[in-house]
């Protein structure tokens, strides 16, 4: 009777945030076009100090245009911004063992885009984290916003192009999309890419690195390829200054997906058309985890590959199946047994998932529903293999500009504890994405 009433008190909670982010949902979609009647054009000041009338276009989605240009159109600069609010609780999430829960702000991003020459483009992204010491005691009350990306982009044609500066690694599509751009709220439990490990400083944040990434397509596009190289794990244990080098390879079966430069989705809504895309990734850096930072004997390489899978079709009652599936197998030789503080232990061994979701033809009220189910599994090499399955339901408002989702899983995957046995519990969670692109 007591685990009932725990989990009756988590749905409890669950509902009612359910019913605030729908409300939230509304006064989201109502606001902007209330304000483009109010101001049915914004004129913007060209570098030139031309004017240029931008405003309800098609493009804008029928709010102000969130892009200025000059008279020719060969300098812009464009804004926006992305934020993800989310309520999750666990079985045991409380100090004292019980069920507890939390709010929290996982996003809060900043975007800028620039060209200053039909070939010289630009990207500046910020994005927020929970502050060091708030994360030290416990607390999580304050956030520090930081540079997520910072790029000099040369772009000459679609086979070849340039970009420099702090960017993401290439790696599978979970990453390449981030969260913004994924299927489900809740990020891909695979084990991370160095880059993306821990969110932490050992070698980049958040996928990003500071590098250079050389992209393009071929075929029309039905090949897209990315190969980068980039600062990756740095201190005493890499004697050599080891480079991470990195690359990823899509191939395009029937439709093209079409996402700006090396970026990826891992949903389309059916707007995409028929999509079956098969992507290949790899990793490697000479030296780049360690058993101890000191120790410039406790070096190893990394070697990381991973293949992953995206199936979508919009069906004829306008009903869209999506299905994405990743294998991942990381490779370094360290000793997980006995682990030192300041160990780099990045994972090794394998890792599964699937996901299958299928969004319904009706639009109930300014939405669709689209229930979900994933499963993954990680097997660390020597230590018990770790499982996870969820299932949920998201409202889809405006593709990935405005959702809302409620998940449940169950499982004992450890994102950070690999090789330590955890009791399989159930989490459940809540959760709003805006933006304006």
């Amino acid at each position: 009777m007591e685990k009932i009433g725990k989990r009756v008190r988590c749905w409890n909670s669950a509902l009612l945030l359910w019913g605030v982010a729908l409300a939230m949902a509304l006064l989201l979609c109502w606001a902007p076009q209330a304000f483009s009647a109010e101001y049915p054009d914004m004129i913007s000041i060209g570098g030139d100090g031309s004017t240029v009338a931008v405003g309800n276009t098609p493009s804008s989605g029928g709010g102000p245009h969130n892009k200025w240009s000059s008279a020719s159109g060969d300098q812009w600069l464009s804004f926006g911004m992305g934020l993800r609010n989310s309520y999750t609780g666990s079985e045991s999430g409380s100090p004292n063992g019980e069920y507890g829960g939390g709010f929290a702000t996982d996003n809060f991003r900043l975007y800028m885009n620039g060209q200053i020459h039909k070939y010289l483009k630009f990207e500046f992204n910020t994005d927020t984290r929970a502050s060091k010491g708030d994360s030290a005691q416990g607390i999580g009350n304050s956030l520090d916003m930081f540079v997520l990306d910072a790029i000099a982009k040369i772009e000459l044609n679609e086979y070849v192009n340039v970009w420099l500066g702090r960017q993401l690694v290439p790696a599978d599509r979970a990453e390449m999309s981030g969260p913004f751009f994924a299927n489900t709220y809740t990020f891909n439990k695979t084990p991370f890419y160095p880059s993306d490990f821990g969110g932490g400083d050992e070698a980049g944040k958040y996928g990003r690195d500071d590098g250079v990434n050389l992209w393009g397509a071929a075929g029309g596009g039905r090949l897209q390829y990315v190969v980068g190289a980039f600062e990756g794990a740095e201190g005493p244990f890499n004697q050599t200054s080891s480079p991470l080098v990195a690359g990823r390879v899509a191939f395009n079966l029937l439709d093209i997906e079409k996402n700006p430069g090396y970026y990826t989705s891992s949903t389309y809504y059916g707007e995409g058309g028929d999509i079956l895309t098969v992507g290949l990734a790899a990793q490697h850096q000479k030296d780049g985890v360690y058993q101890s930072f000191a120790d410039v004997n406790s070096a190893t390489d990394f070697t990381g590959y991973s293949a992953d899978l995206l199936f979508e079709k919009k069906l004829a009652d306008n009903s869209v199946v999506t299905i994405e599936g990743e294998f991942k197998r990381f490779d370094v030789d360290l000793d997980h047994t006995n682990p030192t503080g300041d160990c780099f232990c990045m994972f090794d061994g394998d890792s599964f998932l699937a996901k299958g979701l299928y969004m319904l033809p009706e639009k109930i009220g300014i939405g669709q529903f689209q229930p979900y189910l994933v499963y993954t599994e990680v097997q660390p090499e020597g230590f018990d293999a770790q499982t996870e399955i969820e299932g949920g339901l998201n409202y889809v408002i405006d593709g990935h500009k405005a959702k809302l989702s409620t998940w449940y899983s169950y499982g004992d995957i450890n994102r950070f504890e690999y090789t330590v046995d955890t009791e399989k519990q159930w989490t459940v969670g809540v959760a709003l994405q805006f933006q304006i692109l």
